[in-house]
């Protein structure tokens, strides 16, 4: 009966501690796009995150100056006196342990995981104790003493990270990525958003054909054959079957591969795909994608000679009669690579994470993440797919990826229809992950009517910053915010991350090299919340911490806690029941 007590008791106090914690800091980035290299290395300079925490924690009379070279020293762990700035080691330390106490006040496991003399005297300085004069007179101890500061205070001052999708795609190196994430320092602490470039190579691992043949297609596009080789995917007969049937100099379409064998894949890989995919329509007349039928119309052309709208005709297995049958060579392709997807031990590896760790949308501290958006219509309703809309939609995809993600890694078959499922949540105008009209690939190789090439963004960019759809938004998942990526904004231009009264905010972190110098993360600190400019490679280094690399969405009344969350009314519902049950015991115990 005491032991009952007692554990009710604990739990009460955990959720006091819990609304009175104030909220963790967060940072959300998008749309890494297979960027590796300078994933780790922002990663690695913080985000410019650690200026703004050595200014929240600091006194409001530290200037820039001041604020700077205590970022610096953090940053290199390490402690050089300035006269400009005339700190000598007691101030550095003492600022180092207000930082520190700063973060402590929000943490309820024990950063101190080493003992040693240095973390003995940092727990006393913590603790307003008093430590011998020596640690700051002689050099090796005061390095020793800032050196181990700054080690805690770098692993503890960011609470979470949010990913809001597209690890894969365009850059070299989105194994690079997972592995970062995959780290348990990252992993533990972290939420993954799916984005649509994932989804592609979600659904080709658990053996949707036509993502295959695209998620393939995409990596020959931008020759990133190094890759599929890490991942264990043997393409020979592939490429042997392509430089025969589509040689390089004979391709004419709008193809990008600079490597001609990777040309001549990426031509092939788009027929297979282009197939496939029409084969997948036809079979789902529930995702009226029927404007995305265009083989016949080829084959007409063709067959009657009427290509001057066309800027390729090379088409050797387009069956003119039956335009989407797959030519024996291009079945027995297909059928190699997806054997070979759905069991390359690296591959699985790389995609492991995502049916995992991975979800289609992630609510914390009042902030919906997303990886684009929730499917809306033009006059500001959500839209209706599969007979559902809004969060029950977007629960109901989730509960299709679960059951997939499932099978796939125990080895199990999936449904036809839910990893066909997976090619619409790709390119369907009804995707929470993609947000057009169409997905015009077939347009942007062969037609040269520039027009046709255009891809119609949907509503959501104009729905998120009317006050109607807002309030629709708030009231159906709870909310203060949403968070997106998906498309980049550049601010070169002008233009900023978030709506005019904050409440739909859009970051893409400006990764894939199409999109350099527009890239974004965002930060949500117990005191503000802020978009941070990234840099590119190619521009000249920066402080990663300067003032005008912050983009200021909110800055709080007062610093938040849990109690001013969403997550206040479950936490106090809970207490209440607890102590209802508290006092039952007591009067039992009577």
């Amino acid at each position: 009966m005491k032991a009952e007590i007692q554990n009710l008791s604990e739990e009460i106090l955990e959720i006091e501690y819990k609304l009175n914690s104030y909220i963790p800091s967060t940072l959300w980035v998008s749309d890494l796009h297979g960027e590796g290299k300078k994933f780790a290395r922002i990663i690695k300079e913080r985000f410019g995150m650690l200026y703004q925490t050595c200014r929240e924690a600091l006194p409001h009379a530290f200037n820039h100056g001041k604020l700077l070279y205590i970022t610096h020293t953090i940053q290199k762990r390490a402690f050089s006196y300035d006269a400009g700035v005339g700190m000598d080691t007691q101030d550095v330390v003492q600022c180092l342990v207000d930082i520190l106490k700063y973060k402590l006040e929000n943490k309820r496991n024990n950063p101190f995981t080493e003992n040693n003399i240095f973390i003995e005297a940092i727990q006393r300085l913590v603790s307003s104790q008093k430590i011998p004069h020596i640690w700051y007179e002689e050099k090796w101890f005061s390095q020793k003493l800032v050196y181990h500061l700054s080690k805690i205070i770098l692993e503890i001052f960011l609470d979470h990270l949010i990913v809001l999708g597209d690890v894969f795609d365009r850059g070299p190196q989105p194994d690079k990525i997972v592995r970062i994430l995959q780290n348990k320092s990252v992993r533990n602490s972290m939420s993954l958003i799916f984005g649509n470039h994932d989804i592609l190579w979600m659904g080709a691992c658990a053996g949707n054909q036509s993502l295959i043949a695209e998620s393939m297609r995409i990596t020959f596009r931008y020759d990133h054959l190094a890759f599929l080789d890490r991942m264990g995917i043997d393409y020979s007969s592939l490429q042997k079957f392509a430089e025969k049937t589509y040689p390089a100099e004979m391709i004419t379409g709008n193809y990008k591969a600079k490597n001609p064998s990777a040309r001549s894949m990426e031509k092939a890989l788009s027929i297979i795909q282009f197939k496939l995919e029409e084969e997948t329509i036809k079979r789902h007349p529930e995702y009226k994608m029927e404007s995305r039928l265009w083989l016949d119309k080829l084959a007409k052309k063709l067959k009657n000679k009427d290509t001057q709208d066309l800027n390729d005709t090379h088409f050797p297995t387009l069956n003119f009669n039956e335009p989407q049958e797959l030519s024996k060579q291009e079945k027995e392709i297909i059928s190699d690579l997806t054997k070979q997807f759905l069991t390359a031990k690296k591959l699985k590896q790389c995609i492991q994470i995502f049916f995992e760790k991975g979800c289609v949308y992630h609510i914390y501290n009042n902030i919906l993440s997303i990886h684009a958006l929730v499917p809306s219509t033009e006059k500001g309703e959500f839209d209706i797919f599969l007979k559902l809309k809004g969060k029950a939609l977007l629960d109901y995809i989730q509960k299709i990826i679960s059951v997939v993600g499932k099978n796939y890694l125990a080895g199990k078959t999936n449904k036809e229809a839910d990893i066909s499922l997976f090619f619409y949540l790709w390119c369907g105008s009804q995707s929470p992950f993609f947000g057009k009209d169409a997905m015009k690939t077939f347009e942007r190789y062969f037609l040269k009517n520039k027009e046709l090439h255009k891809e119609k963004k949907l509503f959501w960019e104009k729905n998120v910053q009317q006050d109607y759809f807002q309030r629709k938004m708030k009231e159906e998942f709870l909310i203060d915010h949403v968070v997106y990526g998906h498309v980049p904004r550049d601010h070169k231009k002008g233009q900023r991350i978030s709506s005019g009264n904050g409440f739909a905010i859009n970051i893409d972190g400006g990764f894939a090299e199409a999109y350099l110098n527009r890239g974004h993360a965002l930060v949500q600190t117990p005191k503000m919340l802020y978009g941070i400019i990234l840099q590119t490679e190619g521009e000249p280094h920066k402080d990663d911490c300067v003032l005008e690399q912050i983009d200021i969405i909110e800055e709080y009344s007062h610093p938040l806690t849990a109690s001013d969350t969403f997550l206040a009314g479950r936490l106090k519902e809970k207490k209440k029941v607890l102590r209802q049950k508290l006092k039952q015991q007591e009067a039992k115990n009577l």
